[in-house]
């Protein structure tokens, strides 16, 4: 199990290993602390995982070079428009991006036109140049430790959502974002399929449909 040595740690990260290790103690109020913890690191954020598609097919049979090639082009295709829709890039591992957006809304309008990026790109690719996006969100309280990660249920849908159950071109989403979203007018509930899968998280997963490019 990892240690977390204060003098290697951030503000943010060693104030909350420093309240976890205190809940550890014999005897210690756990509920007390945990208020203490949600006080400090509680945030109401739009959660994004993305994932490309057919990350170990295409690895293994064109290498995984001409995979790196893909995941450098994602970059430069999609973090702008991560960018011009408010999204701030927690992390990215591998093919995958964690993304955080304040109000659903832009969270799922920066999902379209994400796809919308790709799709248009793809058109003039070979299949195993195409970049085929997966996108899972959620909607929720969280616990956010500055810019280094984040936790909570909701968290868990959207990388479940993203990584596990999207394929490519779709975009899957939470009851809280479904819900959020609709109640805003931005969309609504008719571009939302519930799904059948279990999603650790959420009481119910959707996959919302919008128009190709």
């Amino acid at each position: 199990m990892a240690t977390h040595d204060s003098d290697d740690l951030k503000g943010s990260e060693t104030r909350l290993w420093h309240l976890i290790a205190e809940r550890r103690k014999p005897g210690a109020d756990a509920d007390a602390i945990d208020a203490r913890i949600w006080d400090l690191f509680g945030e109401t954020w739009t959660i994004m995982f993305t994932d490309l598609s057919g990350f170990s097919r295409h690895v293994a049979r064109f290498g995984i070079i001409h995979f790196l090639k893909i995941i450098h082009e994602q970059k430069e295709l999609l973090l702008p428009v991560v960018a011009a829709h408010d999204g701030i890039l927690i992390k990215i591992e591998a093919d995958s991006f964690l993304i955080l957006y304040k109000r659903p809304e832009r969270a799922l309008a920066c999902a379209v036109a994400m796809q919308h990026a790709c799709q248009r790109v793809n058109k003039d690719r070979a299949p195993e140049d195409m970049v085929l996006l997966c996108l899972g969100l959620g909607y929720g309280d969280i616990l956010r430790i500055g810019d280094s990660d984040v936790f909570g249920a909701e968290v868990n849908a959207a990388s479940k959502l993203g990584e596990d159950t999207a394929t490519s071109n779709e975009i899957l989403v939470s009851q809280a974002v479904r819900d959020a979203v609709i109640a805003t007018g931005t969309f609504t509930a008719g571009q939302f399929t519930k799904i059948d899968d279990d999603i650790p998280g959420t009481t119910a997963a959707f996959r919302f449909s919008y128009p190709l490019a």
